[in-house]
């Protein structure tokens, strides 16, 4: 499938992003590969490099690149708490910098990407859902690289883009809420397994043996589960005893 084609096509484009989420098993991959696509999509002479920064909950950041030199620009922006992506993300609009050297609001970052050979750059929020933030930025080797029709084709493909990755999003976080109750049930059900067998050693009640798991816990600062843990071993002899849980 030809660059040419997904520019000209959005239903080629939307096939080929959905296919991205598809074969990718994590949100990292899928946004190498889309740093990637969008490199080759909107592929420009003028066109350095691209990449793009997602912050899910707990400011957990995420950064890809279609090039390693846009990491030390997408870096500096993250250390500085600003700069022309942070403020498409925070403000949910398209910055555009034309000029590097008359641009006054971010110097660390402008300064940085003079150094780098970048001229101008444009940045573009992905609206996403709740907690999670993306851009899509653009950087150009060329004063002005970025006419009024291709920002708006920028603007085209970033919708379309945007969709993906909120799939993408979407599907990591069930596969974590998945996996943390998987890991709550099987805590449980170990933690339980070793309430019993308390209750038939020292015939106490369920309370009566929650306590003493709890008192050893605090006791030795071992997580409950942990403790759990040892209890059941030794019962059983077994140090692969596995929960109803396991896979």
């Amino acid at each position: 499938m030809g660059e040419e084609e997904l520019r000209r096509s959005p239903e080629v484009l939307v096939d080929h992003l959905q296919d991205l989420v598809l074969k990718t098993e994590d949100v990292k991959e899928m946004l190498d590969e889309l740093a990637q696509l969008t490199a080759r999509t909107l592929s420009d002479p003028a066109i350095a490099f691209c990449s793009i920064i997602l912050i899910q909950k707990k400011k957990q950041l995420t950064i890809a690149r279609s090039d390693d030199s846009a990491a030390l620009l997408d870096e500096s922006q993250y250390r500085a708490g600003d700069g022309p992506c942070l403020s498409a993300i925070r403000e949910q609009r398209i910055v555009h910098v034309p000029d590097m050297v008359k641009e006054r609001r971010w110097p660390a970052f402008t300064e940085a990407a003079y150094e780098a050979g970048v001229r101008s750059c444009l940045s573009v929020p992905l609206v996403l859902e709740g907690e999670a933030k993306a851009g899509l930025n653009l950087y150009s080797t060329r004063y002005r690289g970025f006419t009024d029709g291709e920002i708006s084709m920028v603007e085209t493909y970033s919708y379309h883009a945007s969709k993906a990755l909120r799939l993408a999003v979407k599907i990591s976080q069930l596969a974590e809420a998945n996996a943390n109750l998987m890991a709550a049930l099987e805590s449980r059900t170990v933690i339980d397994l070793a309430a019993g067998a308390i209750m038939a050693q020292n015939r106490c009640n369920q309370e009566t043996a929650m306590k003493i798991l709890s008192i050893a816990s605090n006791t030795r600062n071992i997580k409950l589960r942990d403790i759990a843990a040892s209890v059941v071993e030794s019962v059983s002899h077994d140090p692969s005893v596995r929960t109803h849980f396991d896979s």
